[in-house]
């Protein structure tokens, strides 16, 4: 145990009486972790970083009792949800406190277009239940059958649904948020419209989301497709005109450069030795306008899947985002990704030239999203890692062509996606976390 938990352990156990709480040090090791095994950068940084105790509360009130316990006995504590993450978000690099937010299921309400839910509440389920009203989440991650609405919301940033909604920082991808402060005296502040940003993405550095209000949308009947393609650009231009086809309903524009394809075991009768992938989710009423697009790029419809047969088999999502990733390291343990950001261009130069600079070192695979109006493709390369200097390399050519590079190989706030210092939630975790225990060391700007 850290020092502070070591000397106060017995007090601080008193103070939480009645919260369930894990001591089995093989289950607190275990919920120390998240999947930041996927950097071999993070690996060296974070293996060995473990919790001392890891609490469960059941409600708000139990969240309050904790973060005042916690702060009378300056013991850090790191919330997490599912702990799908990337790249360390929940992994305490200080010990102390691993709050499980996981017992906090309650769905409050779901009304039309709107949800209001505790964190807990797996994505998933409220999914179901909100297409039981006609509704649905907007966008979800490719771990959504075990990821939490609130660790998606601290730790994420977009997914299946981006390439209609945009990502989760775009206003109105969030409406409101009940947060628990760590102040001697433990408050409950609400956020609502832009105020969310505060906490939205900061895992978790500024304060414990205890309830959210997310928007849904309408609920199509979604069909899984995959198309082949054997020229990769054809098969990249095929979904930058999906992805701008304003009349064709669309939830999942996914395209994997071969050899990407052969690592998707369940898939491989659809995608043939060679053949480039796009693997797509669309409103079944927009399959005959999609074959006419893929008619048009000659591509082959090799795959299809109806809504009725949606929850059977291979699901499609489960191989695209970081999914893609997890598919390949399966396969291959020494493979590692990026995630970049190309600027918008309809004839995707900068696409084309990556392909062809790197060829098999880097592999192509690209998630269209919705960026401020537009159709871009965002990318989750696969690295064929040899060396951290090589890997940084890599990063900075990307960088001095224009492209945005998301580092998935950092575990501080600022270094990912940020890049800079937010002055805005540096000074919410000046209110709301005066003596730096929430996840203690993930925030640059705290620190320095």
């Amino acid at each position: 145990m850290t020092s502070a938990m070591l000397t106060r352990s017995d007090d601080f156990l008193n103070a939480i009486a009645g919260i369930e709480t894990i001591q089995d040090a093989n289950q607190i090791l275990k919920l120390s972790q998240d999947y930041y095994t996927f950097s071999p950068v993070l690996q060296p940084l974070l293996t060995g970083k473990v919790g001392d105790l890891v609490v469960r509360p059941a409600n708000e009130a139990e969240v309050l009792r904790v973060a005042q316990a916690c702060v009378q006995f300056s013991i850090p504590l790191t919330v997490r949800g599912a702990g799908t993450g990337n790249y360390g978000q929940c992994v305490p690099l200080e010990g102390g406190v691993i709050l499980d937010m996981t017992r906090m299921q309650a769905v409050r309400w779901i009304q039309p277009g709107m949800a209001c839910v505790e964190p807990g509440v797996k994505m998933a389920m409220l999914d179901k239940q909100a297409r039981e009203t006609g509704w649905e989440l907007r966008m979800v991650p490719s771990t959504y059958r075990t990821a939490t609405v609130g660790g998606f919301i601290a730790g994420g940033s977009g997914g299946i649904g981006s390439i209609t909604y945009g990502q989760l920082r775009d206003r109105g991808n969030l409406q409101a948020l009940r947060v628990v402060t760590m102040e001697d005296t433990p408050r409950v502040v609400e956020l609502r419209g832009d105020d969310v940003q505060k906490v939205n993405h900061a895992y978790g550095t500024n304060g414990i989301i205890t309830q959210l209000e997310v928007p849904l949308g309408p609920a199509y009947p979604w069909m899984d497709c995959m198309v082949t393609f054997p020229d990769f650009m054809t098969a990249a231009r095929f979904g930058q005109a999906l992805g701008d086809a304003d009349g064709i309903i669309k939830k999942l524009i996914t395209i994997c450069a071969w050899p990407i394809p052969s690592y998707f075991t369940a898939l491989r009768q659809a995608l043939p030795e060679g053949q480039h992938g796009a693997l797509l989710i669309i409103a079944e009423s927009s399959l005959e306008p999609l074959t006419a697009l893929i008619a048009e790029f000659g591509g082959t419809l090799a795959y299809q899947k109806g809504a009725k047969d949606a929850g059977k088999g291979a699901v499609l999502m489960e191989y695209t985002w970081n999914h893609t990733t997890l598919h390949a390291r399966n396969v291959d343990a020494s493979l590692t990704y990026l995630q970049t950001l190309f600027p918008w261009d309809p004839k995707l130069s900068m696409v084309e030239h990556m392909y062809h600079h790197f060829g098999d070192e880097v592999m192509m695979h690209l998630e269209f999203i919705r960026v401020n109006g537009k159709v871009i493709p965002a990318a989750l390369q696969l690295v064929r890692y040899t060396t951290t200097e090589r890997l940084q390399e890599i990063i900075q050519y990307h960088e001095a062509q224009g492209a945005f590079i998301a580092n998935p190989h950092t575990y501080i706030l600022e270094d990912g996606g940020r890049k800079t210092a937010d002055p805005v939630q540096l000074a919410f975790k000046r209110q709301m976390d005066p003596y730096g225990l929430l996840n203690p060391g993930k925030m640059k700007a705290w620190t320095q």
